[in-house]
């Protein structure tokens, strides 16, 4: 990147961020040729085995593939690995090879960027196959052309003397995020493909994965671990840190802690404890402080994606694109069961922050939510859903 473009945008300038504006899985698991539009805030409403987690197993994918990833790491967050990505009736060619298909569209300063990539997950674990397009143009093209060799053959758009530059890249990675490091950005074609893979790496990378997990927000936190994990677990030392950085934002979690936790909620505290850990514990008006520990699940749940809401990647354990400006980043929530342990009134409550958060454009949100909320998020403006039936 040069110095002009990490120049702060003049008084009035509206940046236009990179996001995920649709969601592509040609062949994926249970889904095949399916697309989905992504907005702010997007649910995923179906029975079991529907299809609701592996859309956002997908998207992780991605997000892991755009951050720097092998292969092999990206899919670890996938239950079965790469096999199981596989759709169940797919059948091998005569070489015994099966694979997957995923992809998805960025909008941005670039203009709608498509990124799809081609995985063989059988007999080997490949990507065999990307396409970057945008502009009217193909901006990257691999191929797999010797299954003997560990790498594909990728063509990038130059538009100079050479109107297309060949080389070799690793199979195990996302060609779009190694653009940086291949192309010089001499050429108008050369600079509109770095353009292009800059907004798809920078829109995946911003990703949160989140799924608190109440048996382990019980236990002592260490002060000092001040940045959020995806489990949450470390909930205690964050809450301290959230209450002490920003006054606003703390009163709007107590607020939400109110609407959404049985009893009266004046505050949210930390108490020192030995060896330099910290327990959470809600004020109460009456019958002093209740500690995080005596609280439900759903309680748990509920206060942690209130958390993860209203506050930001500063706070949140993510690994944003470093190099680019924290105004031209969006950071993107996935919540795999958003709902799960509500009960009506917290699921109300969480869908309706969720909802004013994306609308300020704070972050976007993909999650998956059970029948009953999902009836409960049609009435809530600003929601996406995405209904994958029985």
């Amino acid at each position: 990147m040069d110095a002009s473009s990490a120049r702060p945008p003049a008084a009035g300038v509206t940046l236009q961020r990179p996001t995920v504006t649709e969601l592509r899985l040609s062949s994926f698991k249970s889904h095949r040729n399916a697309s989905y539009a992504l907005g702010p805030l997007t649910l995923f409403r179906g029975a079991s085995g529907s299809g609701k987690s592996s859309a956002l197993e997908a998207y992780q994918t991605l997000a892991r593939l755009a951050g720097g990833d092998s292969l092999d790491e990206a899919l670890t967050p996938v239950a079965g690995g790469a096999i199981a990505c596989v759709p169940q009736n797919a059948r091998p060619d005569a070489q015994g090879r099966r694979g997957f298909r995923i992809g998805c569209t960025v909008e941005g300063p670039a203009g709608p960027v498509r990124l799809d990539v081609a995985v063989q997950a059988e007999p080997e674990l490949r990507v065999v196959g990307e396409r970057l397009t945008g502009s009217g143009q193909t901006l990257l093209s691999t191929a797999l052309r010797d299954p003997g060799l560990r790498r594909v053959e990728a063509a990038w758009h130059t538009a100079g003397s050479v109107p297309v530059t060949r080389a070799p890249l690793p199979d195990d990675r996302l060609g779009t995020a190694l653009l940086p490091l291949r192309v010089a950005g001499k050429t108008p074609g050369q600079r509109m493909v770095l353009d292009a893979a800059e907004q798809v790496v920078v829109a995946l990378r911003s990703v949160f994965p989140c799924d608190p997990r109440p048996e382990l927000m019980r236990a002592p936190a260490a002060a000092r671990d001040g940045l959020l994990r995806g489990a949450c677990d470390n909930v205690a030392a964050v809450l301290g840190r959230t209450r002490n950085e920003c006054a606003t934002r703390h009163a709007a979690l107590v607020s939400a802690a109110e609407a959404g936790c049985r009893g009266s909620v004046e505050g949210l505290t930390v108490q020192p404890l030995d060896g330099g850990f910290v327990r959470a514990v809600l004020a109460r008006s009456a019958g002093g402080a209740t500690p995080l520990e005596r609280l439900g699940d759903g309680e748990l749940r509920y206060l942690a994606l209130c958390l993860v809401l209203l506050t930001g990647p500063g706070v949140l354990a993510v690994d944003p694109a470093a190099e680019v400006l924290p105004a031209r980043q969006v950071l993107t929530v996935l919540a795999d069961g958003f709902d799960r342990c509500l009960d009506a009134r917290q699921a109300r409550e969480l869908l309706g922050l969720a909802a004013r958060m994306c609308e300020r454009g704070h972050i976007r949100l993909v999650g998956t939510v059970r029948e009953a909320a999902g009836e409960v998020a049609e009435e809530v403006a600003g929601a996406s859903m995405v209904d994958l039936g029985t």
